[in-house]
């Protein structure tokens, strides 16, 4: 394992998957630092968790750029800058392109059982009451490689949650939450060590704690 392991990671809004990365770091649950954050927003409360951190924060509006290229090439500019070695997006809202050396090296959480209630549109609140509308018994979260499509890429692992009778979207979305604060940086402990590794579409976990 190399002597450091440097993460970047991605966000859009109120930043609790970020917080929960940086607890975990601070626990010791992975081996890698959060040497950057990228902001799509100039205007949201995960800034400040990067802030209140001393993590370096870059924002970078979507609006300000001409196309999807031009913004995805100054993400990465920023990655390859801050020597990344893995990109983690945690609630990023915008579609990027991932260039052929990050490829493998962008991951994603989703909060339900892709390819089900996932793809454009779906993200946060929407998600869970797109899930109960259907009258589904069981949804979750997925963690998979970023491609160029929105949730996608292969996936890593998926975990099960199950919807009770009296749930409400509130409820539903904060159990689910639970559930990635213990996946992703289970994952992300995974890729450090260099334990995933991927076929195709199929994705070989060695060893997930």
């Amino acid at each position: 394992m190399p002597n450091s392991f440097n993460l970047t990671i991605l966000i859009s809004g109120s930043g609790t998957t970020l917080k929960n990365l940086i607890d975990a770091r601070a626990a010791g649950r992975f081996e890698a630092d959060i040497v950057q954050v990228i902001s799509s927003n100039p205007n949201v409360a995960g800034n400040e968790f990067a802030l209140q951190h001393g993590i370096p924060l870059t924002v970078l509006s979507r609006n300000s750029f001409a196309s999807a290229d031009s913004y995805s090439e100054a993400i990465f500019d920023v990655c390859r800058i801050a020597e990344t070695d893995l990109v983690v997006m945690a609630g990023f809202l915008k579609r990027v392109i991932i260039p052929q050396v990050y490829e493998n090296r962008v991951i994603n959480i989703h909060p339900s059982l892709i390819p089900a209630f996932s793809g454009k549109g779906f993200y946060g609140r929407r998600v869970h009451a797109a899930v109960l509308e259907y009258g589904c018994k069981v949804t979750g979260c997925t963690v998979h490689f970023v491609d160029n499509q929105y949730d996608h890429g292969p996936i890593i692992v998926q975990v099960p949650v199950c919807i009770e009778s009296d749930d409400t979207v509130e409820v539903l979305q904060q159990r689910v939450f639970q559930t990635e604060c213990r996946v992703y940086p289970g994952v992300i402990d995974q890729l450090v060590k260099k334990r995933i590794s991927v076929r195709n579409r199929t994705v070989i976990v060695n060893r997930l704690d």
